[in-house]
């Protein structure tokens, strides 16, 4: 019996428009949507359908655009495909959140809120900083290690093979990207982001999540939920909890996360969110695995045939 789990997208996979044709198609979609703008007090809704993308783009907006349309997505597929039975979660930076209330550990208004607090901690963090992130295509892990040690900035993202984002001061990226080159690296490039996602210029985001989190109750998940920080499945409430402000400005270890399900014997997976990063990812770590992806009406449609196949 093969084994599924349900991958939710992170921060950078937003767009204009995301989630429009769900909500214009599908009842349920609108009802979450409509909620969550009551939930945050603001129109959420208006900013993920019609932008403009500088405002979507904010991480105060985006990562609860990017949480609400994995969770819709996931809600979907529920009603479309019933019978399918998922075994773990996981998601990516911010899309852990919406892995943790796919699971049960959070309300959605709870997790929401959260999400949105986090977003503005963030954004406040990249502020009052002078930080980025640039890709790094081509290099080994111990070989950007190297590079981060002597630039003076660290690893943010272990995507897939030949593929790991780093994070830091503006100027010592900069030297980071000529270092990697000259190691042989294929391409680093600066991404265009807020700030140091992932890094210690995130830290002062950390406290104020911290308290986030005080007021939101944490349940034992009724599924596995993989970690970014450690790779594994997370433990009791109190871990989940710790674990999730260490992840501010620990490196998202995805391809470590992926390999755990595959070495449990998962075979499926479905991405849920903007976007396909994540397939993108799975490509290079395992191209045997089975990848579906869920953002638009279009996608779930698709998604629920080869799901009942």
């Amino acid at each position: 019996m093969s084994k599924t789990a349900l991958l939710f997208a992170g921060q950078g996979a937003q767009a204009v428009g995301m989630g429009k044709s769900l909500a214009e198609k599908f009842p349920t979609a609108k009802s979450w949507f409509d909620r969550a703008n009551e939930v945050l007090g603001f129109d959420l809704t208006r900013i993920c359908f019609e932008g403009p993308e500088p405002e979507l783009t904010r991480t105060e907006n985006a990562q609860p655009g990017i949480f609400l349309i994995g969770w819709v997505a996931f809600q979907l597929l529920k009603e479309q495909a019933p019978m399918l039975k998922f075994d773990a979660t996981a998601g990516l930076s911010l899309g852990e959140f919406t892995a943790l209330a796919a699971a049960g550990v959070f309300t959605f208004e709870d997790a929401i809120r959260v999400v949105q607090q986090r977003g503005r901690f963030m954004q406040e963090a990249c502020e009052a900083t002078h930080g980025g992130m640039a890709a790094v295509i081509g290099l080994d892990e111990n070989e950007t290690r190297a590079v981060c040690a002597e630039a003076g900035i660290e690893l943010a993202n272990l995507n897939c093979p030949g593929q790991i984002v780093i994070s830091g001061d503006t100027g010592k990226l900069e030297k980071a990207c000529e270092l990697a080159k000259i190691k042989g690296a294929k391409k680093a490039l600066p991404l265009a982001v807020a700030g140091a996602y992932h890094s210690r210029l995130m830290a002062s985001a950390q406290p104020k999540l911290d308290a986030a989190l005080s007021g939101a109750p944490i349940a034992i998940a009724n599924v596995p939920v993989i970690s970014n920080v450690t790779a594994e499945p997370h433990g009791a409430p109190s871990d989940i909890h710790r674990r999730l402000v260490e992840q501010v400005t620990a490196p998202v270890r995805w391809e470590a996360s992926i390999r755990y399900l595959l070495g449990q014997g998962f075979t499926r997976f479905v991405e849920l969110g903007p976007g396909k990063a994540l397939s993108g990812f799975m490509k290079r770590i395992d191209s045997n695995a089975q990848m579906v992806s869920i953002s638009d009406a279009e996608t779930l449609e698709a998604a629920t045939k080869a799901l009942k196949g």
